[in-house]
């Protein structure tokens, strides 16, 4: 069983910075990925950034140079800094985390979503 607690969601004012944190435990694949997206209302749930158990890391264009991922691999945890955060980044932000079981088959788990809203 695996399990991801995220924390660290809120409201606040455009400019303004904030940092997400998801805590993987149980029975974690070696090889995996840990990630955050997000889903605005109406709108489809977006990949915003990724990070691999290697350290690579990749983040949607929107995002770039204002957020940041992070993992701290002694703790399972990954974090999500955000900085000038604007209205449009208002979403709920959930974790991801990919547990590469052989070289074709991968099994996702996800968080139960943290709400970060952006005021003008």
């Amino acid at each position: 069983q695996v399990q991801l607690v995220e924390s660290g969601g809120g409201l606040v004012q455009a400019g303004g910075s904030l940092r997400l944190s998801c805590a993987a435990s149980g029975s974690i694949t070696r090889n995996h990925a840990m990630g955050w997206y997000r889903q605005a209302p109406g709108k489809q749930r977006e990949l915003v950034a990724v990070i691999t158990s290697g350290g690579s890391t990749n983040s949607a264009d929107s995002v770039k140079g204002r957020f940041t991922i992070s993992r701290d691999n002694a703790k399972n945890t990954v974090y999500l800094q955000m900085n000038n955060l604007k209205p449009e980044d208002t979403a709920v932000y959930y974790c991801k985390l990919t547990c590469k079981l052989t070289d074709w088959v991968s099994r996702d788990y996800w968080g139960q979503g943290t709400q970060v809203t952006v005021s003008s």
